[in-house]
């Protein structure tokens, strides 16, 4: 018997599928490239589907708990990312088609021997919610977060902020370079205007970053305006010798040899420092760069400096990693906060007497941020040196009154609405000077 053919659509969302199913089971979303997909519209497509389904992830968790009252099937394959794909484009994609949604979702579910006595089930449901769609467009904003994460984040930052948090994180994440040299013409051959400092943000993300102005030349390089805040925080003379921990991708990095140091960049993801070399020979940077855990690792001399971009919950990053909201549990946090607090104590040993140490996470929990601010203070031995006002001048709201700096989305970035902005905390130490 002869094989059937794929119908046009029909493989994108076998792909998509399979992609969001490993998401739902716990990993990252990797975007679909060239190699996935090799034709564009194809692959733009495929994007689009998990990750609105990952954006819309709490509403769908709505829809599909009323749809299936017995909840879903056990051992069913591809069926739930079907069924979230589907509905993903039925109720908030009706630019794509509503056929398509049924009549691809229900195919895709045939050519899987562990779904396909269910694909009557999921014509059935994915009908009914092209019947209720325009009710089911009108879902509570609440329901896209979940509860102790939003409830967290309206006891420190206020409902008022936390509302700007759903702009953000359905409008996703905009495109912030930092620049190597300050050129007027490159900044308006990007179309893109001037954020803080050498940061700039481009207005259209309808190409590829690699095929944008000065890519080839390395003449920037991708960073949003909230993480490239730590590292122009260490203000020593040019030649400093600067530690940057958990280094890769290298953005930071980057940064910090622009500024003039004397860079050692480590990490212990050998992939991650693969991308980071990839990315300094791109920019014509050179540090030092070492693979290794830094519990372990054992320098020939202390630095002037160091950089802490501590493992974390990457709350703060939802804008660009839905999943992430998702994914992160109360014991998750504390397991990641004893982590930072043995990089904190490493760090500090690997400092000269009166060495600066920037700490931050790209998180948006006080776990992670605040209260490890305080830990640092009553336990470590380390001395604050707080932020002053002239070394954010564009960012003031995210100056806090004990000199540390926490940004998030409910900021408004200068000529931006608000939610165009990561989550971060960062806090600035100083080691004693020895007597």
């Amino acid at each position: 018997m002869k094989k059937p053919k794929n119908p046009p659509g029909l493989r994108l969302r076998l792909l998509a599928a399979e992609r969001l199913q490993s998401v739902l089971r716990g990993a990252n979303f990797a975007p679909f490239t060239v190699a996935d997909l090799p034709e564009g519209r194809d692959r733009s497509l495929a994007n689009r589907l998990v990750t609105t389904a990952l954006r819309r992830h709490g509403h769908l968790d709505l829809v599909i708990k009323r749809f299936l009252e017995r909840g879903m099937p056990k051992r069913s394959g591809p069926f739930e990312a079907l069924l979230r794909i589907g509905l993903t484009q039925i109720l908030f994609l009706p630019d794509v088609g509503d056929h398509s949604a049924l009549f691809l979702a229900v195919e895709a579910a045939k050519r899987d021997t562990r779904s396909q006595h269910l694909a009557k089930l999921l014509n059935a449901t994915l009908r009914r919610g092209q019947a209720e769609a325009a009710r089911l467009r009108d879902l509570p904003d609440e329901a896209l977060f979940p509860d102790h994460l939003r409830q967290g984040w309206v006891a420190a930052y206020g409902e008022d902020k936390v509302d700007y948090f759903t702009d953000a994180l359905l409008d996703g994440a905009p495109l912030d370079l930092t620049l190597k040299d300050n050129d007027p013409d490159l900044i308006e051959a990007l179309g893109a205007s001037p954020v803080m400092a050498d940061t700039v943000r481009v207005s259209e993300r309808d190409k590829p970053v690699d095929s944008l102005p000065g890519y080839a030349e390395g003449r920037w390089w991708v960073q949003d305006a909230a993480a490239a805040i730590p590292a122009r925080l260490i203000t020593l003379a040019p030649g400093a010798r600067v530690l940057d921990l958990c280094a890769a991708p290298g953005g930071k990095t980057a940064q910090l040899i622009k500024a003039g140091y004397q860079v050692t960049a480590l990490d212990n993801d050998p992939v991650r420092m693969e991308r980071l070399s990839q990315n300094l020979a791109r920019l014509g940077y050179t540090a030092d760069v070492v693979t290794s855990d830094l519990m372990a690792y054992t320098p020939e001399a202390r630095f002037d400096a160091i950089l802490l971009d501590a493992p974390c919950s990457a709350t703060g990053t939802f804008r660009r990693h839905p999943e992430v909201i998702w994914h992160r549990e109360a014991v998750d946090i504390a397991a990641r906060t004893r982590v930072q607090r043995n990089f904190i104590m490493r760090a500090k040993e690997l400092l000269v007497p009166g060495g600066t140490l920037v700490y931050c996470v790209c998180s948006l929990e006080t776990a992670e941020g605040e209260d490890q601010a305080k830990w640092i203070t009553d336990t470590t031995g380390l001395i604050p040196f707080p932020v002053q006002t002239h070394e954010l001048p564009e960012f003031p709201a995210a100056l806090r009154a004990d000199g540390t700096v926490r940004t998030h989305p409910g900021l408004t970035v200068p000529g931006e609405k608000r939610g165009t902005l990561d989550g971060f905390f960062i806090a600035r130490f100083r080691s004693p000077t020895d007597t």
